[in-house]
């Protein structure tokens, strides 16, 4: 098991049992994990010798959700702090120093909803090789605010399949995990391919096909993509296995 992987079930335990009740419609610990990531990705900085990420996050919650997270505050951010750590280590990122994630609340946000403000903040340099130069200067980036996914939507907009090896499999749930696990609802004889590799999801009038952080990655098209929205007669490459989704227009 990744470290990473493991980090994120240490953050799913920490509301687990009797406390995991009270965060189904409220938001959940391991998406803040997730968003963060994305943060990171999507604020990185390339110099002459190094990738920057930011190293400091504010998560903003709403009144409710701050309030159901009050007694385990200090040890969520504690592990969400490891988490983009672990993260930036694996894809060799440079942050300026050890990371740190802060909760505030805005008044303006719903239940279920939360916002993600990211800085680079100038301090003793945590380097990821000995190839790291002088950082950049401190750069601020705006407030990204999400939203809850609405609910899933019980009848696909038109039937679809995935073909695997010339078996046709139908999508008749979502999301649809994929992978070598016994327990994925695709599984692929393939060992280049993680136990929980990937997931097609059903969102609003599409279909998409999400990475599940897999060591290898995917395609779609021949083209590596982490999320990628899927059209009819597209081919994901998964390892060395080859799926060709399709999808009829509704009736």
């Amino acid at each position: 098991m990744s470290l990473l992987r493991s980090i994120e079930q240490k953050i799913e335990g920490l509301f687990e049992g009797v406390f995991g009740r009270a965060f189904r419609t409220n938001v959940q610990p391991v998406e803040l994990a997730r968003k963060l990531v994305k943060e990171m990705e999507d604020h990185r900085l390339t110099s002459v010798t190094a990738v920057y990420v930011p190293n400091e996050y504010t998560i903003f919650l709403s009144p409710a959700d701050r309030a159901q997270f009050e007694n385990y505050e200090d040890a969520l951010a504690v592990e969400l702090q490891d988490y983009v750590t672990e993260h930036a280590r694996r894809e060799s990122y440079l942050m300026i120093t050890v990371p740190r994630v802060l909760f505030e609340t805005d008044a303006d946000l719903g239940v279920g909803e939360f916002g993600i403000a990211t800085r680079m903040v100038q301090g003793p340099t945590i380097s990821p090789g000995p190839r790291a130069t002088a950082p950049p200067p401190a750069a601020a980036g705006a407030t990204m605010v999400y939203k809850p996914p609405a609910p899933p939507a019980e009848v696909a907009p038109g039937p679809a399949t995935l073909t695997l090896d010339g078996e046709v499999h139908r999508l008749t749930k979502s999301p649809l995990v994929i992978g070598r696990s016994k327990e994925c609802d695709l599984q692929l004889q393939d060992p280049n391919t993680s136990r929980r590799h990937a997931e097609v999801r059903l969102e609003g009038s599409g279909y998409w096909l999400v990475d599940l952080d897999s060591t290898n990655g995917l395609q779609v098209n021949g083209r590596r993509t982490s999320r990628a929205k899927l059209e009819s007669g597209d081919r994901i490459t998964i390892g060395s296995t080859d799926i060709v989704f399709e999808q009829r227009p509704a009736e």
